[in-house]
């Protein structure tokens, strides 16, 4: 009624009331009555928004890929947003007068974008298909200080890449890649895993061969000192009995030296009697006989000296014509001749 209207807007919302191009009133969320014919409303909201944005880009390898993302921001300095872009309200104070409010996110993105696209450009398609979260630290670094953000007044709260896809012929050629190389390195555990096999097995049987080689060595080794023994005691036994037979052979000898030694002593006892004998008899073929048998009757006894007249008697038997012997002589001479030399006789001297 009569021009005069009332606003009211949130706590997100910065409100600033202009009359004659000089600010008379601001601040967010103020509601207040206005005479609308002289005065304009700029409402610029200053809650956080978001920005979605996709972009069809290229890497350095000239692959075509889509990149996916959001940006979220804040107006941070309302004046100098309101000073490029306008945001003045309706004369009824109910919505905008132009279209810039629905700008501002393009304009972002449209930042967005050059950062975003220099730095896929630098990559290739595979490097760029894992670099999301890389490119994303690099565009929120590198938007926050861009001339014309600081210029409209805002503040980048965040930037994320949601997705990063080539197209679909190169994405099924990558899974296919993919899915080959994991088909291969299955294969590869499988091929790894059958040679640990075979290779156990055959460090299991090299050990049973080591095993047995080392028993066989052992039981030789007992042989050979088995051996050893028994020919030591072979040895033994022979130097035994080598010393048995030299010392029998010792014994033999002084044995044989011993009968050798007797006989040599028996040999010269009778070549030395001999000696005797003959020189005896040399002496005595030279001597008288009657001298002779005169010594040989030196120490005889009386029957035997009767005997020798007998005898001497007996030689000259011829020239005796009649010899009397009487009966005591002859049991004297038998007596004597059967008794023993000096044994008594029976029934008187």
């Amino acid at each position: 009624m009569f021009g005069i209207q009332f606003v009211k807007t949130q706590p997100t919302t910065h409100l600033m009331l202009f009359r004659k191009g000089h600010i008379v009133r601001e601040g967010a969320g103020l509601s207040f009555y206005y005479f609308a014919p002289n005065s304009s409303l700029v409402a610029v909201p200053v809650a956080s928004q978001a920005s979605n944005f996709m972009l069809e880009l290229v890497t350095s390898d000239f692959q075509s890929v889509t990149v996916q993302g959001e940006i979220s921001y804040r107006v941070q300095d309302p004046k100098r947003t309101a000073a490029l872009m306008d945001f003045s309200l309706k004369p009824n104070g109910k919505g905008y007068a132009s279209e810039d409010p629905q700008r501002l996110p393009d304009r972002v993105a449209m930042q967005a974008k050059v950062i975003i696209q220099q730095a896929v450009q630098a990559l290739d398609l595979k490097q760029a298909l894992k670099a999301s979260a890389t490119i994303a630290r690099a565009a929120q670094q590198q938007l926050g200080t861009q001339a014309e953000v600081q210029a409209l007044g805002l503040q980048i709260l965040g930037v994320s890449i949601v997705a990063i896809k080539p197209t679909p012929d190169i994405a099924r050629a990558l899974e296919a890649e993919a899915r080959e190389s994991n088909l291969k390195a299955a294969d590869d555990a499988v091929y790894l895993r059958r040679m640990a096999s075979v290779q156990n097995e055959r460090s299991i049987r090299q050990n049973e061969l080591d095993t047995e080689i080392a028993v066989e060595q052992k039981r030789r080794e007992i042989q050979e000192t088995q051996m050893e023994a028994k020919a030591v005691i072979m040895r033994r036994q022979n130097e035994l009995r080598g010393e048995q037979m030299g010392s029998d052979i010792e014994l033999e000898q002084r044995r044989k030296d011993l009968v050798e030694g007797q006989a040599d002593n028996t040999r010269k006892l009778a070549e030395a009697e001999a000696h005797k004998v003959s020189t005896l008899m040399q002496a005595l073929e030279k001597a008288d006989p009657k001298v002779v048998q005169a010594l040989a009757a030196a120490g005889m006894q009386p029957a035997q000296l009767i005997a020798q007249a007998f005898g001497g008697i007996a030689e000259r038997a011829e020239r005796i014509g009649q010899l009397n012997v009487s009966p005591e002589l002859l049991n004297s001479l038998l007596g004597s001749t059967v008794l023993a030399p000096g044994a008594p006789r029976k029934g008187g001297a």
